[in-house]
């Protein structure tokens, strides 16, 4: 990629279990695991999974919270999630994604309608939780 503008790149997410935490991205969100066989094998400190070409998630493990020095205080973000991260998809995805929610007995909100976001007012939204307890958002913009 050589386009160098300001975009995100990933988002670190507090998981109990990063494999388990993988499974659930990959199989009930369809994110591709990233270094999942490096980190299984102590390799890699994390695995990742991948939202698109240009952002991933990582799933760090709440128990290396001590060793989160980078900053004074990086510790004790761990338990406490952002607010929540918002996925914006084509409409099909975001039907897809609802159905595949469904199917595995996760708990979603009702549809909201018309809310503001970075492209806009989006048609339709829900939220849901992950295992760990991070909220997400859904959206499609079409």
């Amino acid at each position: 990629m050589t386009d160098n503008t300001t975009r995100l790149d990933h988002v670190v997410l507090w998981v109990h279990d990063p494999v388990a935490s993988a499974d659930f991205y990959e199989k009930a969100l369809g994110m591709e695991p990233v270094r999942l066989t490096d980190f299984a094998a102590g390799a890699v400190s994390f695995p990742s999974v991948r939202l698109n070409d240009e952002t991933i998630f990582d799933l760090m493990a709440l128990s290396t919270a001590p060793s989160m020095t980078m900053v004074p205080g990086a510790a004790d973000s761990a338990g406490h999630p952002v607010n929540h991260v918002c996925l914006a998809m084509p409409g099909d995805d975001f039907e897809a994604l609802r159905g595949r929610l469904e199917e595995r007995s996760v708990p979603v909100s009702d549809i909201s309608y018309d809310s503001f976001g970075a492209r806009g007012t989006a048609r339709r939204s829900f939220y849901f939780r992950d295992p760990d307890g991070n909220v997400f958002e859904a959206r499609h913009y079409d």
